[in-house]
């Protein structure tokens, strides 16, 4: 058991890292130094110190909309394997809670965003959910294609068999998968080529836009919880690649974690050689995540 809490552990301390990966990446790309990697640590102990000014217009809602969503990706992070390792919690059917975790702390973020009464933020809560429409059914889609392939529908039992024989015997629906489950990550994660995070035009900004008015401890809360939210969709990813064979618990677990820091690479070369994609254009990006998981699932069924 303590081995499990370890793992719950190097996934909390771990997270906010990955993001100074990605824009370390960047800066290379862009012949600059860039920030410390640990510059979202410092943002984030920053915040905590500070107080938070709340409009005369907004409600509880406004004030539980980060609380909320942080506990749902800390909750959720604890049905997600470690290295081809079990997760703290896991039952059939965790893949479902797993989902509706993530649906919630979206949920929560979007009241939040209409709570303020604010234009530009009910834009961005509006787009939000324009958005989740299509990737959302292509994330569980996807995770229901491994379930058939593998037989379970818990996510360490899924992730532990698909690395064994997911590109072996399954090559064609692994790569379906794959490709579904990425772009549902960088939408997801407000990523380009579907949401800049350093974007300051209120015109052009999706995720961002909904934490204008938010400061303090409740913007500490949202940064926090957008890095577990980049690990634990990362883990599905990386869950992929890896092998199944065990090579021993530390050897796992460094592996699994050198695969996180490559991911963030790849998302940092991503948005050094892509340009963001026309808002109207994000949907027809979205819908070729949930064509890719129709279609495996429809293999999956031969």
């Amino acid at each position: 058991m303590y081995i499990k809490i370890v793992q719950f552990i190097f996934i909390i301390i771990l997270s906010p890292f990955l993001f100074g990966v990605i824009n370390r990446t960047k800066a290379f790309f862009a012949g600059r130094k860039g920030s410390p990697l640990l510059q979202l640590y410092y943002d984030i102990f920053k915040l905590l110190r500070k107080g938070a000014v709340y409009s005369t217009t907004t409600t509880w809602i406004f004030i539980a909309g980060p609380i909320v969503s942080l506990s749902a990706v800390i909750i959720a992070s604890l049905f997600v394997p470690f290295g081809g390792h079990p997760s703290i919690l896991l039952f059939d059917g965790d893949i479902v809670l797993f989902v509706y975790l993530l649906g919630l702390a979206r949920f929560f973020t979007v009241l939040a965003a209409l709570d303020t009464g604010s234009s530009f933020e009910g834009m961005g809560a509006s787009r939000e959910v324009q958005f989740a429409m299509f990737a959302e059914p292509a994330l569980f889609l996807s995770l229901a294609a491994l379930a058939r392939v593998t037989g379970s529908i818990s996510l360490s039992e899924i992730f532990s068999n698909t690395a064994i024989y997911s590109w072996e015997k399954y090559g064609p629906l692994s790569f379906l998968v794959f490709g579904a489950m990425f772009i549902v990550f960088l939408a997801e994660n407000s990523r380009i080529p579907v949401d800049d995070p350093n974007t300051h035009l209120e015109l052009t900004m999706i995720h961002e836009v909904m934490a204008l008015d938010h400061g303090g401890v409740d913007f500490a809360y949202i940064l926090y919880g957008s890095a577990i939210k980049f690990w634990l969709l990362g883990t599905l990813l990386v869950g992929m690649l890896l092998r199944g064979c065990s090579r021993g618990w530390i050897i796992d677990s460094v592996i699994f974690i050198l695969g996180m820091i490559m991911l963030a690479v790849v998302v940092g070369i991503v948005e050094s050689t892509l340009a963001r994609l026309r808002l109207l254009k994000v949907p027809h990006f979205l819908i070729v995540a949930l064509s890719l998981s129709v279609v495996a699932l429809i293999l999956t069924m031969r």
